[in-house]
């Protein structure tokens, strides 16, 4: 198993979801983009950024009750890729059942390890199979226009919006905040 981070995510065009770039810590520097939905790369986002919501998101909820009971989160794995799906594994331990090891779907597992700040692994099949090893040119255009979390200015206007739109005051503000800091840099 491969020790990564969450470096940043970016916008994909050709899913209209996000790719969150799990970075290698040490060894080679290999990449490995997941693609995921919207609402996984908001979670994962706040994460990165540990913005507090108002009331508890799903991944907030998880957290809870894993710190509420006698049930840890150990680490979290990408352990497989069959047909352009990646496959993720929890690893949890408890006094009363011992180490057991629950299927997630891998944007769950990064948004529950980010906020427990537990460690992210990637198979090494995994890694050989979709991993990169340089970085592209969206990349480089991407690091400009990203704070230091990875997280980009165009997330960070679009979650904006949509904030505004349902009337999320709070989190616009927080957003705003984020997005104006982001822009006196550049």
């Amino acid at each position: 198993m491969i020790p990564v981070e969450v470096t940043r995510i970016s916008f994909y065009p050709p899913s209209k979801g996000y790719a969150v770039i799990l970075q290698e810590i040490g060894g080679e520097n290999r990449r490995l983009p997941v693609i995921v939905g919207s609402f996984e790369a908001q979670s994962i986002a706040l994460a990165l950024e540990n913005v507090d919501t108002p009331r508890p998101m799903t991944h907030d909820l998880v957290c809870s009750i894993l710190n509420n009971t006698d049930v840890g989160l150990s680490a979290i794995s990408i352990t497989d890729l069959s047909d352009g799906t990646f496959f993720a594994e929890l690893k949890i331990n408890s006094n009363k059942a011992g180490e057991k090891i629950i299927d997630s779907r891998p944007s769950d597992a990064i948004a529950v390890a980010l906020r427990l700040d537990v460690p992210i692994f990637v198979a090494d099949s995994v890694m050989d199979s979709a991993g990169l090893d340089e970085e592209t040119e969206e990349e480089r255009e991407f690091e400009k226009r990203s704070d230091s979390s990875g997280v980009s200015h165009k997330f960070l206007q679009e979650k904006l919006q949509k904030a505004i739109d349902e009337e999320e005051y709070e989190q616009a503000a927080l957003l705003r905040d984020k997005i104006m800091e982001m822009e006196k840099k550049v």
